[in-house]
C-alpha cells in the first residue's frame, strides 16, 4: 500500500523570511473621551507612514474634553505618567491636546522623540516665514495658544486666533455644525489677518480639520497628521 506523504513533506522547504517590523507611536489624549482617543488614531494612523502602527492612550483624571486653562494645566501629570509606563513599547509619542501638556516634562524622562500637536502644526504653519492664524472653539484657551507661538519662537508670525460663537461642549455635540463654524472662523483668519495658513486648534476637532481642508486656497493644518509627520522625521 502507497501511503501518502505527511503534509509537511508534499512541501518545499521555504526559507525563513524575518517579519516586516512595525514601529509604533503612541498618541496620549490628554482628554478623557476614549470615543475622542479612537478617532485621533484613525486620524493618525491615515496619516502614517507604511510600517509605521498608531496605538492610543486616554487620560482619566480630565474632562472629556479640556476647554478651560486648570484643566489643561492639571492634565500636564497623566500625560507624563502615561508616556512614562508606555514607552518601552514604542518608537515615539504624541501629546494630543493642543496646549502641549506635558510636553515641557516628558521628553526629559523617555527615551524616544515626543511631539505636540500645537508644536508641530505651528511650525509647519510657519515654514517658509508664513504668515499663520489658528481657528478653534475654546475661548478660555486663546491666552495659552498664544503663549505657545511666543514660547517656539513664532510671535512675528503668527495672526492670532479667530473663534467660534457659542459653548465649546455644545458645540461639539453637533459635528457638522461645529465643521461649518470652524470654518468660518478660517475664512476670518485669511480676509481679516491676513493669514496664508490656517491651524485647526485642538485634538478633538480632528475631524473637522481633515474636512476643511481641501475647502480652502490656503492650507488648513490639520494638527494630528501634522504631529504624525514631525514625530516620524525625528524617529526616522
Amino acid at each position: 500500500m502507497m501511503w501518502p506523504l505527511a503534509a509537511h513533506a508534499q512541501q518545499e522547504a521555504k526559507p525563513d523570511v524575518p517579519a516586516k517590523s512595525v514601529t509604533r507611536i503612541l498618541v496620549i489624549n490628554p482628554n478623557s473621551s476614549q470615543a475622542t482617543t479612537d478617532m485621533m488614531v484613525r486620524i493618525a494612523q491615515s496619516a502614517a507612514s507604511d510600517g509605521v502602527k498608531i496605538i492610543g492612550a486616554t487620560a482619566t483624571r480630565s474632562p472629556q474634553m479640556i476647554v478651560q486653562p486648570a484643566a489643561l494645566t492639571a492634565s500636564a501629570a497623566e500625560v507624563v505618567e502615561i508616556g512614562m509606563r508606555l514607552a518601552g513599547g514604542v518608537a515615539g509619542i504624541i501629546v494630543s491636546a493642543f496646549g502641549d501638556p506635558g510636553l515641557r516634562e516628558l521628553p526629559a524622562r523617555v527615551g524616544v522623540p515626543v511631539v505636540g500637536i500645537a508644536e508641530s502644526s505651528m511650525l509647519e504653519a510657519a515654514s517658509g516665514d508664513r504668515r499663520f492664524g489658528v481657528a478653534t472653539t475654546t475661548p478660555e484657551l486663546v491666552a495659552a495658544i498664544d503663549a505657545r507661538a511666543a514660547e517656539l519662537g513664532l510671535a512675528s508670525l503668527y495672526a492670532g486666533v479667530r473663534l467660534t460663537s457659542g459653548d465649546p461642549l455644545e458645540l461639539a455635540r453637533h459635528p457638522d455644525e461645529m465643521t461649518e463654524a470652524l470654518g468660518k472662523a478660517v475664512l476670518a483668519c485669511i480676509e481679516l489677518d491676513g493669514a496664508k495658513a490656517v491651524i485647526i486648534g485642538g485634538g478633538p476637532l480632528g475631524n473637522a480639520a481633515t474636512a476643511l481642508a481641501p475647502r480652502f486656497a490656503v492650507p488648513v493644518i490639520a494638527p494630528i497628521p501634522a504631529a504624525v509627520r514631525r514625530v516620524q522625521s525625528l524617529v526616522h
